[in-house]
């Protein structure tokens, strides 16, 4: 169950259009450094079977970033089939912890998936290492 704090930080998140507070505090960081993007405005189709993809964040410089609290086994599914039909994308993820593990029976965490899987990951907020490429 989710505390008081982590609730109210949600719901003003999804009063200012983001779906939570860790995508309303990457734009906010974005803006600071008057980095322009996207949010939620492209889309990726791939097929499994045939579906889409909006990620949340599209910089001015072609990365796409996903802000991640959970990060559950259909989105690492989704990832995988997607850097596999369009390796062309710089999909990378922002965590809440990348250091949470994928399920209690799993010693993997999520930094650890993306390394073994190629993906670059953040904790907290875009690096600005990503903002500059």
């Amino acid at each position: 169950m989710a505390s008081p704090k982590r609730s109210k930080l949600r719901q003003s998140a999804l009063k200012a259009g983001f779906r939570s507070g860790l995508e309303q505090d990457n734009a906010k960081h974005l803006e600071e450094y008057k980095v322009d993007y996207d949010y939620e405005k492209f889309k990726i189709k791939f097929v499994g079977k045939p579906r889409t993809y909006t990620p949340d964040f599209r910089l001015s410089n072609g990365i796409i970033v996903e802000a991640k609290g959970r990060f559950i086994p259909s989105d690492r599914s989704k990832h995988l089939l997607i850097k596999e039909q369009h390796p062309e994308l710089d999909i990378r993820f922002v965590f809440s912890n990348s250091n949470q593990r994928l399920s209690k029976a799993s010693s993997t965490t999520y930094g650890g998936w993306c390394e073994r899987h190629g993906f670059l990951y953040a904790d907290g907020l875009v690096p600005g290492e990503w903002m500059k490429e």
